[in-house]
């Protein structure tokens, strides 16, 4: 029997009481309806009421939009469910994870490079009071994967880096945000059972977590075992396979026979559940991604997922196929209805521990929403993270007096990455850097400044510009197989070839590891962020008027001394 009285529910006699009384006035489509969490890309009120009442989800995640039209829409389907709903968001940076008008705090990569872990709770803090002033209680985060892969295209700057000790301290801290807020809200340890050792996206396939088993015990493990002992609510389990936890429960167990831990009993209910004691809710990464779908059959898949110990689904590929799967699963016995009555009650339990049961306001005040207490917050995390990688040359700091005409050339622009961090810069650096008096010039990839490497040579670049600038906003994405630099096809026209004859710096907004396609860059620095922050921070400094305090989180390097 679960614990709902216990950690990490702490629920009283009237919260216990909701919880089985709820359970067992349920139909059995009402229990499958709650082991789902949907979406969709529509903000109509009409049309998501419609969606709760025929199928009675137990969650809805919702993408970023306009504030308003959020709080409307989660208001709508919440007062429309006779079951309080879970609403859960991406709030891995900041606000902006629920809010086009939400504060972009900043990658956890950036937080962890100021060092402190009063940056962390503040962007738990920021998270909490700007979501939950919208109706989310469910923060898919903070990530506890550990960047162990510089090439790995979907971690990189979303984990609070390589370091085992700087990702506990800082994701502790962020918990200890979404707590003090005073928000009812709970958090979700993700990606289980760890992401970042692989170099590839556990979107497009199911990736590998192929620590030995000691060593994970030892990092990812420790991590998991002490986030859980402080009281996270919920913990997403990826599509990644992890052999050594397998071969811990089965050690004749063969690798055809092995399953990602979304779907994996000796992972999810096996270390999980029983070696390290969690009780709380359990939910898969979303089951579209191709990592998903690859490892068995659609419809086994779903069920095998709910009966290695998922209480939780996240997304439909057809909800109806969707759904009678599950129902099938319960007719075969393939899913017991113990299990299922598990998983509904810890997701009950979850909701009451949040106080959904109970009465609430619904005119809830967005101020908080981008205010101006978290854009500071913002700005003096970006001072303290930007990082100096190098400068060989000391070509810093500038000045229009020194260099008054800058080329500014801007990579990986409108290239949304889909967490939030799709921001652009090269307007705002352009004006950051024309505000304190100089000349800037943007690299035109539509002409390739009219097929100047066939005809310009060091004097006609020179008579351009006095200083180059490259910016690089190529952000972490999903479904991608490399976040690396790419440029223009014909000659690499936009690279500079002329580092040696012009100074030229670079700055990377979005990805710590560029100095791997840059080598000969003399000057170097990351900003782990593209928001607006990140961008007037890096100018300051560039001037001279702040100094460079952040510390990497990451080998910058990549582990090439070549590189150093």
């Amino acid at each position: 029997m679960i614990d709902i009285k216990g950690k990490p529910f702490y629920l009283d006699e009237e919260g216990i009481e909701w919880v089985k009384k709820t359970l067992a006035g349920m139909r059995v489509e009402e229990k499958i309806g709650q082991l789902f969490c949907l979406t969709d890309i529509t903000m109509d009120p009409a049309v998501l009421t419609e969606m709760v009442r025929k199928y009675r989800p137990g969650a809805y995640l919702t993408r970023a939009g306009d504030a308003e039209e959020v709080k409307a829409a989660l208001a709508a389907m919440q007062e429309t469910s006779p079951i309080p709903m879970l609403f859960p968001c991406n709030l891995e940076s900041g606000g902006n994870g629920i809010a086009s008008q939400g504060t972009f705090f900043a990658r956890p990569m950036a937080v962890a490079a100021t060092g402190d872990d009063e940056n962390a709770r503040r962007l738990g803090l920021v998270c909490a009071r700007e979501a939950g002033a919208l109706g989310c209680n469910w923060a898919l985060a903070p990530i506890v994967d550990i960047d162990y892969n510089w090439r790995n295209p979907i971690t990189n700057v979303r984990t609070f880096g390589a370091d085992p000790d700087t990702v506990l301290s800082m994701a502790e801290a962020y918990m200890e945000g979404v707590r003090t807020s005073g928000i009812p809200m709970a958090v979700c340890l993700k990606h289980f059972p760890g992401d970042g050792v692989d170099e590839r996206d556990q979107h497009l396939l199911p990736t590998v977590n192929d620590l030995p088993f000691d060593v994970w015990m030892e990092t990812y493990g420790w991590i998991y075992r002490k986030l859980i002992e402080k009281g996270a609510q919920t913990v997403m389990a990826g599509h990644i396979y992890q052999p050594a936890l397998e071969q811990s429960s089965d050690p004749d167990i063969r690798r055809a026979d092995m399953l990602p831990a979304s779907q994996s009993r000796a992972l999810l209910t096996g270390i999980l559940r029983e070696r390290f004691g969690f009780n709380g809710l359990i939910v898969t990464d979303a089951t579209p991604m191709v990592g998903y779908n690859v490892a068995q059959r659609r419809a086994d898949a779903l069920r095998t997922s709910i009966a290695a110990g998922a209480d939780m689904l996240m997304f439909c590929k057809n909800i109806e196929e969707d759904f009678a799967a599950i129902r099938q699963g319960l007719e075969s016995g393939a899913i017991s209805r113990e299990r299922v009555d598990n998983a509904v009650m810890r997701q009950l339990a979850l909701k009451a521990s949040l106080s959904l049961h109970k009465a609430r306001d619904s005119r809830m005040d967005i101020s908080a929403v981008g205010c101006e207490e978290h854009k500071l917050w913002s700005s003096e995390c970006a001072d303290r993270s930007v990082t100096l990688v190098r400068d060989r040359l000391q070509i810093l700091p500038i000045s229009p007096q020194k260099t008054p005409h800058i080329r500014l050339t801007v990579l990986g622009e409108g290239e949304d990455g889909g967490f939030g961090d799709g921001s652009s810069v090269g307007a705002l650096f352009r004006e950051a850097l024309e505000q304190e008096g100089f000349r800037v010039s943007m690299y035109d990839r539509g002409t390739m400044e009219h097929g100047e490497i066939f005809t310009s040579g060091v004097a006609d670049m020179q008579a351009k510009f006095d200083l180059s600038i490259v910016a690089a906003n190529v952000s972490t994405s999903s479904n991608h197989t490399t976040r690396r630099l790419d440029w223009i096809p014909l000659m690499a026209a936009d690279e500079p070839w002329y580092t040696k004859d012009i100074p030229t710096v670079f700055v990377s907004f979005c990805n710590p590891y560029h100095l791997f396609d840059v080598p000969f860059m003399d000057c170097f620095i990351n900003a782990y962020s593209s928001n607006p922050a990140a961008v007037k921070t890096v100018t300051k400094k560039l001037l001279g008027w702040s100094a460079f305090y952040g510390i990497s989180p990451v080998d910058s390097f990549c582990g090439r001394k070549d590189l150093e």
